[in-house]
């Protein structure tokens, strides 16, 4: 009866198949020129936002696609309310305790947005009500806050908000004691602003308004004419953003320039904000580096000499590099990552194997020197809220594939650990009856790759199970083995779920990393793919039954592999990819393109153009047979231009040569890089990947 019910389901959809047209796009040839090579690409056309012709075209596909899927409408809606019937209404965020004030956010019942609160000095003190997101999103289709700040003296509010999802974020000011909004509104920055210590001065960053380059910080006087806002200081190198900051300490505002491979750090008086910029150290090539503030002392985290990053100090009058003073040496088989300062004591993030340790060290005795134990295979931890010096206790962060989102805080005198909250899931989950490991798969230059791996326990490894491999492996950013309730979806339903911590990431250290960018990048594709083959050996799946998903980078991954490897994986999802990479990155007019030279390679040298155009996705499509792809995407995306997904699609249907299988594009037009904003509304789109997975398990 099953037999014949999947049959008939086969049938159905097929026969829905060969009625429908697929989208076809128009073809104008557009040559380019480079190095005396032609590059063609028809479909360049598209790049051109807000034609009728663009918009008709993404309105044809998210049509078909709808229609195609038609069929899982009840099963959408179904893992949806799964989904979010998994999210406890009234959730509250824990209470830190910063300048006389206890801060805190709440979601409440059907609300889609966060509403933030504080208490003077207590927490039995009346609830104030700093910010509700939710009536500032009334009537808008999108609507996110990039970041708070509170003036030093707590009575004004500073936040930036975006409701179009282009990350140009509007800065806006409130009383925090009568409510009412300054005039100032301040248009196109990053979303954050940071307060002098005269609560009236804010010093902001403004972006490039094409290319969306953070270049030019700010300082705005509170009353007067935004218009004549001085410039404190103009980032002129187009590979380089700038940001501002404000000192833990509460001292300094920070300028900070950042490149992929370089940094530079100036800093001026918070109490004097007319002071001039004084630079820690002038950028050079390949030397990175962070400051943070306790007392007289600087402490800076810095590669200089020290390829895995090192920790050196020194005083705030007597700052030159050849003054710093090593506290945390480099090592080989450790990555320092990050850094807290207490009054007595030094916090350290470090990676070693893979995983991240949390280090206490006591300032005052040398031998004090220890790590927080975590007694799981794999798993996130990381420094929360610590707003404040004096003290002796620490907050982090703690989850793993089957541990929600924990908030600890640990006694750095006593060693003792409390939990604080445990993010609820509900309906019938419990966390033991899901089994974690961790392994090392064997790539086909020798390489052990790290993979996390869970599942619901009771699975018998016998090359029957679904299985989901997730991977990214650009920039050096780790994915760590993090908690995510909406996954369960997929656990109950007898899927295993992999991350691979591919090169290109930062996992095993800075050599990691840079074994799988620029002229390496091929590394990164290669890992994953012998991933999902060793995952086959080990029969933990196999390959009419393994799916792969990667967004933005790991979109770039997911295309590389699918050209590669066409029928190795059952399926694929493909988020915001960034698969067009020749004609991105010759064009110095849009996002993240000068700025990730150092990252991608810069294709005006032809050793460069020559690698990246052998993986580039777009430009690697060829007639083969190419397995089930749904690509996901924003219009407004900011990082990811809406035309790479579009342009994708359309040439993989030129060129495939087998017609049965799927190749759909879900284009958000009121989203952006981070998808639908909103507590539940985002899962709309997590609700149609599953279901397209489980669409393709039918058959």
């Amino acid at each position: 009866m099953i037999k014949s019910i999947a049959i008939l389901i086969l049938l159905t959809n097929m026969n829905i198949m060969s009625q429908l047209q697929e989208p076809s796009a128009p073809k104008i040839k557009h040559i380019f020129e480079e190095f005396g090579k032609q590059r063609i690409d028809i479909y360049y056309w598209m790049n051109k936002r807000d034609s009728k012709e663009v918009i008709d075209y993404i309105t044809e596909e998210n049509n078909y696609t709808n229609t195609i899927l038609k069929s899982t409408e009840k099963l959408q809606d179904e893992l949806f309310t799964e989904i979010t019937g998994r999210i406890k209404e009234r959730e509250e965020t824990v209470p830190y305790f910063h300048n006389d004030y206890w801060y805190y956010s709440r979601y409440e019942e059907g609300k889609e947005y966060q509403i933030s609160y504080r208490k003077h000095k207590t927490l039995d003190a009346k609830e104030e009500v700093i910010l509700d997101q939710n009536l500032l999103a009334e009537g808008k289709a999108y609507f996110a806050v990039g970041g708070m700040q509170v003036s030093p003296n707590n009575k004004l509010l500073v936040y930036g908000y975006d409701d179009i999802s282009r990350r140009q974020y509007k800065l806006k000011i409130i009383n925090l004691e009568t409510g009412e909004y300054f005039k100032d509104e301040i248009l196109n920055t990053n979303g954050i602003a940071y307060w002098a210590n005269d609560n009236k001065t804010l010093f902001y960053v403004l972006k490039d308004a094409q290319t969306l380059r953070t270049y030019k910080v700010m300082k705005h006087t509170l009353g007067t004419d935004i218009t004549k806002d001085e410039v404190v200081f103009e980032e002129l190198d187009d590979t380089f953003d700038v940001y501002v900051n404000r000192s833990k300490s509460g001292k300094y505002i920070w300028v900070q320039s950042h490149s992929t491979l370089s940094s530079e750090v100036q800093f001026l008086s918070a109490d004097n904000p007319n002071s001039k910029l004084q630079i820690i150290s002038k950028r050079e090539k390949d030397h990175e580096y962070d400051v943070s503030n306790i007392d007289d002392t600087f402490y800076i985290k810095t590669n200089w000499k020290a390829k895995n990053f090192r920790l050196m100090k020194c005083k705030v009058d007597n700052f030159s590099k050849d003054k710093w003073i090593e506290v945390i040496p480099n090592r080989e088989d450790v990555l320092f990552e990050e850094f807290e300062l207490f009054n007595n004591y030094l916090v350290i993030e470090e990676r070693k194997a893979g995983l991240l340790n949390i280090r206490i060290i006591d300032k005052s005795n040398s031998n004090i020197d220890y790590n927080i134990d975590f007694d799981e295979p794999s798993y996130l931890a990381s420094l929360s809220t610590n707003p404040t010096f004096d003290t002796d206790k620490l907050r982090f962060v703690y989850s793993s594939l089957s541990t929600p989102n924990s908030t600890f805080e640990f006694d750095m005198r006593t060693k003792e650990k409390t939990l604080l909250k445990e993010k609820e899931v509900l309906g019938d989950f419990n966390k033991n009856n899901y089994q974690v490991e961790r392994l090392q798969l064997t790539a086909r230059d020798g390489k052990k790759i790290p993979v996390s791996v869970v599942y619901k326990k009771g699975l018998k490894k016998d090359g029957s199970n679904p299985l989901l491999l997730y991977g990214y492996g650009s920039y050096g950013y780790t994915i760590d083995a993090g908690f995510n309730f909406d996954r369960l979806s997929l656990l109950n339903r007898g899927f295993i779920y992999v991350i691979a911590h591919i090169r290109g990431g930062e996992d095993l250290g800075r050599s990691w990393y840079e074994d799988g960018k620029l002229l390496n990048k091929k590394n990164t594709f290669y890992d994953f793919i012998d991933c999902g083959k060793e995952l086959i050996k080990l029969k933990y799946t196999n390959s009419n039954k393994m799916f792969a998903m990667g967004g933005s980078a790991g979109g770039l991954l997911m295309g590389a592999v699918l050209n590669y490897e066409p029928t190795l994986f059952k399926g694929m999802i493909a988020a915001v990819p960034f698969v067009d990479v020749m004609t991105t990155m010759f064009d110095e007019s849009i996002p993240l393109t000068t700025s990730e030279y150092d990252e991608w390679g810069n294709p005006n040298n032809e050793t460069y153009y020559d690698y990246m155009l052998s993986y580039s996705p777009y430009d690697n499509v060829e007639s083969k047979a190419y397995t089930n792809l749904l690509i996901t995407s924003g219009y407004h995306d900011s990082q990811v231009q809406y035309w790479e997904p579009l342009k994708w699609i359309a040439k993989l249907r030129d060129y495939r040569t087998n017609k049965s299988n799927l190749l759909l594009l879900h284009m958000q037009m009121e989203a952006g890089h981070g998808g639908a904003s909103g507590r539940y509304q985002k899962y709309k789109e997590t609700a149609l990947e599953y279901a397209f997975l489980l669409k393709l398990l039918e058959n």
